[in-house]
């Protein structure tokens, strides 16, 4: 009986089973601290990014591009002026990574973007509130519901000769490129058509129309969505890549069974 009350005793003051407590009530505690701070954190940024202002999209500007645009959107020497690009530009530039530029080269590549879409849409809007130029199209002529085969027709007139026929894209002269089409989205289509980065020439409404410009989008779009009937599309580059495939792989079985052949007689 004094040897069970001793055990007892002795269990109840034994250093590692408080430690043990102590620490799992720690541990438990700082989980629900860390993951209500996680909550409440993405909480914060979720509403503060959905409510950027143009006050913010300016601070954003000046933070990350007025050493090379100006703080009055006047440009410099490392530069343009963004007097007249519109919103519209700004959107594209920056939603396709295309800017911040990270070096100087013959155009500015395409890349994963450096802000967040309220961040962008919040510096477009800062642009076009001090120096106005092209807007956001009507929801109808992003909605691909054109005339495809028209837009295909006004796309081999007055695009595929620098992009391809196939929106593929391809090369121009000192190191310059037309991108591919295969993946970007309607706005940045429109975009590109009425902004004219880079290489690319403004298409005006003298040049296309509101409606034309539709056509053309519906056109891509059906583009990307289709499938290559004919399996391997081969980059849809034409009799080039076709041609060299068949003579590879083609002409290459033939000879690689003739020498089989020749061997298994001998």
């Amino acid at each position: 009986m004094v040897r069970e009350k001793k055990r007892r005793s002795n269990g109840r003051r034994s250093p590692l089973a408080a430690a043990a407590l102590i620490g799992a009530g720690l541990l438990i505690t700082g989980g629900i601290y860390a993951g209500a701070s996680a909550a409440i954190a993405a909480t914060d940024t979720q509403t503060s990014a959905s409510t950027m202002s143009v006050e913010d999209g300016q601070k954003l500007f000046q933070a990350n591009c007025a050493t090379c645009h100006g703080l009055n959107l006047q440009g410099t020497d490392n530069g343009p002026s963004l007097y007249g690009v519109g919103e519209l530009s700004v959107e594209f530039q920056l939603a396709t990574g295309r800017m911040p530029l990270q070096m100087q080269g013959p155009q500015a590549p395409q890349k994963s973007p450096q802000f967040t879409q309220p961040q962008i849409d919040a510096m477009a809007a800062y642009v076009q509130s001090e120096a106005p130029g092209p807007t956001y199209p009507a929801d109808k002529i992003l909605d691909g519901g054109g005339d495809v085969a028209e837009g295909a027709q006004l796309f081999r007139i007055n695009c595929a000769m620098c992009h391809n026929v196939s929106a593929a894209g391809g090369a121009l002269t000192e190191g310059k490129y037309a991108p591919a089409l295969t993946s970007t989205s309607a706005l940045h289509i429109y975009a590109a058509m009425v902004t004219g980065p880079q290489n690319m020439p403004v298409f005006g409404d003298m040049n296309l129309s509101d409606e034309d410009k539709r056509d053309i989008i519906s056109a891509l779009l059906f583009q990307q969505e289709s499938v290559s009937v004919g399996g391997f599309s081969l980059g849809n580059l034409g009799p080039v890549s076709e041609g060299l495939f068949v003579w590879i792989f083609g002409i290459g079985g033939l000879v690689a069974i003739t020498v089989w052949i020749t061997a298994k007689s001998n």
